[in-house]
């Protein structure tokens, strides 16, 4: 962790200002009801891109020299990433190029498409997608802004853990979704220096479980792309990790693998009591939690984004 520490957070934040504004935390009366403890969602699907990956985008476009902006950036994404990166490069007009495998959603493909970014579909996962973003890199000098494992990107993210200790600064554990590791490392990073007593447990679905896997062999494995309802979950890590695996290991402290039923569960459940229609990433927490006692509160779970197709939401609905 030494390419990071706290004051590279604050930097982000105060960096990204204009674009980035702070997340509301509410508290859920049903899901405290079931964890025993009071419990509270931060809600970073209220961000212009429907997710938290606007807070590192933004930080890494902002950091950018004007050459790098001239030259233009290029992306690898499930969607999120993609979207905020689309979004925030259009803001500041930079060309953007958006990697993408035929899995993407289609509100996501399309959603990047009105966003003006030129977008390139090719194999059928991250991993494939990104070998594009490297060549078009090595092709036309474009900056690659990074899904997870860039410090920037980590700094940008951690701003969540700002945030969290100034809305609720007795908060006793962060449940987070887990892909990449950029969202855990830059909250975890932040919390851990405010108290190490605060438990960071990441939360993601049984299939190709990436990190999770990588972290119990020890080293950084791949996996073939499984069909989940965390759809955005998905992706390796990258066998070059230089910061995510390495971290994550350190600030984790305990992993959860979700069954798909219990992924449906929470949907369900902020659907019903919260009203809230999101991706099947942004709702492992609530997943986690409907039968999870939680020995200390409060807990906080991060909601990380609504970027999900109305046909993606029959489709569960009915299942």
């Amino acid at each position: 962790m030494e390419a990071l520490n706290l004051r590279d957070v604050w930097i982000a934040r105060k960096r990204m200002e204009s674009i980035v504004k702070p997340t509301p935390l509410v508290y859920s009366e049903f899901l405290s009801g079931h964890a025993a403890q009071p419990v509270y969602l931060k809600l970073e699907q209220s961000h212009p891109t429907g997710s938290f990956k606007i807070r590192g985008a933004a930080n890494k476009l902002l950091s950018l020299t004007d050459e790098e902006k001239q030259r233009g950036v290029t992306t690898f994404s499930t969607g999120n990433h993609g979207i905020a990166t689309a979004y925030v490069a259009g803001r500041m007009g930079i060309p953007c190029t958006v990697c993408l495998s035929h899995r993407v959603p289609e509100a996501k493909l399309g959603r990047l498409k009105r966003l003006g970014a030129a977008v390139e579909q090719t194999g059928v996962s991250q991993d494939e997608a990104a070998v594009r973003c490297r060549e078009l890199e090595a092709e036309k000098g474009m900056t690659v802004v990074e899904p997870f494992d860039d410090p920037a990107v980590i700094a940008g993210q951690g701003t969540i853990g700002l945030e969290l200790m100034e809305q609720l600064p007795n908060v006793r554990e962060v449940v987070i979704p887990l892909s990449g590791g950029g969202l855990l490392s830059g909250i975890g990073l932040v919390l851990k220096k405010a108290d190490p007593a605060i438990s960071i447990t990441g939360v993601t679905m049984e299939r190709s479980a990436v990190m999770q896997t990588s972290l119990k062999k020890g080293a950084v494995v791949t996996l073939e792309e499984e069909d989940t309802l965390a759809d955005s979950l998905l992706g390796g890590i990258g066998e070059d990790n230089r910061y995510t695996f390495s971290m994550t290991r350190s600030l984790m402290d305990k992993g959860v693998l979700l069954p798909e039923e219990r992924i449906k569960e929470g949907l369900y459940s902020l659907l019903d009591h919260h009203k809230m229609v999101v991706e099947g990433a942004a709702a492992v927490g609530a997943g986690y939690l409907l039968d999870q006692p939680i020995p200390e509160g409060p807990v906080v779970l991060i909601i990380t984004g609504n970027n999900v197709d109305t046909h993606t939401v029959k489709t569960w609905m009915d299942s």
